[in-house]
């Protein structure tokens, strides 16, 4: 175990002074368990290369600064995990971000009819969502699409807990009942792609 943190700390100092061939032997290292890490979080074979090329960039690029006394894994994988946070913060706010992760994520659904189904669905709640009042629909994005916690929206908006409960709940059944109303021509469009 001495002899591995020790090769480790070896190959770290090398890195840092500029070796190539180390910086090599550490991407083979872990690129393969870094690749699995992210594919498992992003569900995108495209995007996790972004990731694993943008983070072993800043790795050269930050060689001088490593310090060969911690851990070169744990160093990776924080890395690889705040790159994959920021595509997804990224991602809410980037449209063509947004659908190409979606785009992946729907992608293991292989089956047309299921993507165009899929896809109507999505046009439906984003119409759905653009009808609530502003101030409702600025609250649901910012909870349910964004992530924020209901804390996080009362500072951000100057409103209490219980307004952000009133308009989210609100929101739920406004959108429930729009989207119940546009089942019937899921279901019509559903079947002219398939018939």
């Amino acid at each position: 175990m001495d002899e591995d943190k020790d090769g480790e700390k070896a190959l770290l100092v090398q890195l840092r002074d500029g070796s190539y061939e180390a910086f090599e032997t550490i991407y083979h290292r872990y690129k393969v368990r870094l690749a699995s890490s992210m594919l498992k979080l992003l569900k995108s074979v495209d995007l996790v290369d972004d990731i694993l090329q943008d983070l072993f960039i800043r790795l050269w690029e930050n060689r001088e600064k490593i310090d060969p006394e911690l851990s070169i894994q744990a160093y990776l994988f924080r890395i690889a995990q705040n790159l994959a946070y920021d595509t997804f913060r990224k991602a809410s706010k980037d449209r063509l971000l947004f659908d190409r992760i979606y785009g992946a994520l729907r992608l293991s659904e292989s089956n047309i009819e299921e993507r165009i189904v899929a896809d109507e669905e999505r046009r439906l709640l984003e119409a759905a969502i653009a009808l609530l009042p502003p101030k409702r629909r600025e609250v649901f994005v910012l909870c349910k699409l964004e992530s924020k916690s209901y804390e996080e929206v009362s500072r951000l908006l100057n409103i209490s807990l219980s307004t952000i409960n009133d308009h989210i709940y609100k929101a739920n059944v406004f959108l429930k009942q729009q989207l119940t109303q546009h089942a019937l021509s899921l279901i019509l469009i559903f079947l002219s792609a398939v018939g």
